[in-house]
C-alpha cells in the first residue's frame, strides 16, 4: 500500500514511516499540508495519514484539497485533541477512520488492514461492473421468433416488481441474457447485476461464495470476504443451475429471503441485504423434491413467477439472425471480414437440430469462421460431419441428435467433460441426454 503520512512533528512523521515501511508498505511523509499538495499532484497515494493540528493548513482542509486530486485516496485522522465534535467533522468530511495520539500502532495497523479490504471489495466491485457491461450487450437477445416475442414482451412488466423469477430451459437457451435484460428494464439496473453458477463449486467453496467469510473463518482465511449476496445489494443476484444447491444451502438460501439477512462463514453479526433473486434451471425440480434433493418450501418461494425458454430447435426463426449475430462478433475480434452464409449454409443450420442450443450455435459460427477460406461460409466450411448432414434429410430430430451426441462421446472417449464443452452443453444436461437414448458410455 502507498501511504502518506502527513504531520508537523517530524519525530512523529519518523516513527509511524519507521513502523509501516517494516510492515512492508511503500511511505512517503510530508511536514505540511501544503507539501502534502504538491506531493499528492505527482504520486497518487492509497492511504493519508495525517495531524488533525497543522500550521497553513490543518488537516480537514489538506484533506478536503487532496480530495479534489485524487478522490480514491482513504484518510485516516490523528489529533491529540480527540473530541468527539473533532471526529464527527472528519467523518462527515469524507475521512475513513479517526484515531487519538498518542497513536497506538497495533490499532493503527488494524485500521489500515480495515482500509485495504474495502479497497479490496471497491476494486473486486469495479472489475465486475466492467466485466458485466462488456458482456452483457441488449441487442444480443434476439426475438423473432414467437416463442420468444412472447418472452421479451413479459420481461418489462416483471422486471418493476422484486418478485423472484425462475427461469426454465435446457442448457445454452439464453437463461443468463434473460435476467439480464430483467435486471436491466428493473429499478435496479443501476446497482450491480451478479451471477454464480451453483453446480460449478463445491459446496463450501459456494457458501463463501455467496454468503463471504470473516478472516479466521478457516485455515487460509487471512481476511474478510466479501460475498455475493453482499456485492449484489440493492442489485439483482442470479443464481443459475439452482437445482444443484445442496440441501445445507438451501436451508441459509431460504432463510435469506425470509429475513434479509445473514452471517458470514466465521461471523455472528447479521448482514442486512436487499436483493432481486433471479434462479434458472434446466432440471425437473418436482421430481427432485419428490427425490428428496430440493426443499418444496424453497421451491414456492423461488418459483413465484416462471419464464419457459424454448430450445433452439422449436425457434428456427431465430436460427439465422443469431448466426448472423455471432458472426459479426467474430469479424469484430478477428482480422477476417466474412460477408455471410451461402444459402445451403443457412438451411443446413436451419435444420439441425442443435442439442447445445444457442452456445452450440456460437460454437460452430466460431469454428466455421476459422475454417473458411473464402468471403462467404458455405456448408463445407461448417464442422457438421457427413453423419450429421445425412440425418438432417433422412432422420428424425431425435435420432440426429442422439446420433451426433453418440458421435462426440466417441471422439472423446466418453469424457463428460470433453464432450459437453464440444456439444456446448451442460455436464448435467448430458448426462440426461445420455440417459433419454439410452447411450453407453465409456468413463475416460
Amino acid at each position: 500500500m502507498q501511504i502518506l503520512i502527513v504531520d508537523d512533528d517530524e519525530a512523529q512523521r519518523g516513527l509511524l514511516a519507521g513502523f509501516l515501511k517494516k510492515k512492508g508498505h511503500s511511505v512517503d511523509t510530508a511536514e505540511s499540508g501544503m507539501v502534502a499538495l504538491e506531493k499528492t499532484k505527482t504520486t497518487g497515494y492509497d492511504l493519508a495519514i495525517m495531524d488533525l493540528k497543522m500550521p497553513e493548513l490543518d488537516g480537514i482542509e489538506t484533506m478536503s484539497r487532496l480530495k479534489d486530486i485524487d478522490p480514491t485516496t482513504y484518510f485516516i485522522i490523528l489529533t491529540g485533541y480527540g473530541t468527539v465534535e473533532n471526529a464527527v467533522r472528519a467523518m462527515k468530511l469524507g475521512a475513513y477512520d479517526f484515531l487519538g495520539k498518542p497513536v497506538n500502532l497495533d490499532e493503527l495497523e488494524i485500521r489500515i488492514n480495515r482500509v485495504q479490504e474495502e479497497q479490496r471489495t471497491r476494486q473486486e466491485l469495479q472489475i465486475l461492473k466492467a466485466a458485466v457491461e462488456e458482456k452483457f450487450k441488449p441487442e444480443s437477445f434476439i426475438a423473432e421468433s414467437p416463442k420468444m416475442k412472447e418472452i421479451l414482451a413479459l420481461i418489462p412488466r416483471i422486471a418493476k416488481s422484486d418478485t423472484t423469477v425462475m427461469i426454465l430451459g435446457e442448457s445454452g437457451t439464453g437463461k443468463e441474457l434473460v435476467a439480464r435484460l430483467l435486471h436491466q428494464a428493473g429499478p435496479r439496473r443501476e446497482k450491480h447485476f451478479v451471477a454464480i453458477s451453483c453446480a460449478a463449486l463445491p459446496e463450501t467453496l459456494l457458501e463463501s461464495e455467496l454468503f463471504g467469510y470473516e478472516r479466521g473463518a478457516f485455515t487460509g482465511a487471512d481476511r474478510r470476504k466479501i460475498g455475493k449476496f453482499e456485492i449484489a445489494h440493492q442489485g439483482t443476484l442470479f443464481l443459475d443451475e439452482i437445482g444443484d444447491l445442496p440441501v445445507t444451502t438451501q436451508v441459509k438460501l431460504l432463510r435469506v429471503l425470509q429475513e434479509f439477512s445473514f452471517e458470514r462463514l466465521g461471523g455472528n453479526a447479521p448482514v442486512k441485504v436487499d436483493v432481486r433473486l433471479v434462479t434458472a434451471t434446466n432440471q425437473d425440480l418436482k421430481r427432485r423434491i419428490g427425490a428428496g434433493l430440493f426443499r418444496d418450501d424453497l421451491f414456492y418461494r423461488l418459483n413465484v413467477i416462471s419464464l419457459n425458454l424454448p430450445p433452439l430447435r422449436e425457434r428456427k426463426e431465430d436460427i439465422k439472425p443469431l448466426a448472423e449475430f455471432f458472426l459479426k462478433q467474430v469479424n469484430e475480434r478477428s482480422a477476417k471480414k466474412l460477408s455471410g452464409f451461402s444459402r445451403d449454409a443457412l438451411n443446413l443450420l436451419v435444420r439441425y437440430p442443435w442439442p447445445g442450443n444457442i452456445r452450440e450455435l456460437e460454437n460452430i459460427v466460431e469454428r466455421a469462421a476459422v475454417l473458411c477460406l473464402g468471403e462467404i461460409i458455405d456448408t463445407r466450411d461448417l464442422p457438421l460431419q457427413a453423419s450429421d448432414r445425412a440425418g438432417l434429410s433422412t432422420g428424425a430430430l431425435a435420432d440426429v441428435e442422439k446420433a451426433h451426441i453418440e458421435k462426440i462421446l466417441n471422439e472423446t472417449g466418453g469424457n463428460l467433460s470433453r464432450a459437453a464443452e464440444r456439444l456446448g452443453i451442460h455436464r448435467n444436461t448430458l448426462r440426461l441426454k445420455i440417459r433419454e437414448y439410452g447411450l453407453k458410455k465409456e468413463d475416460a
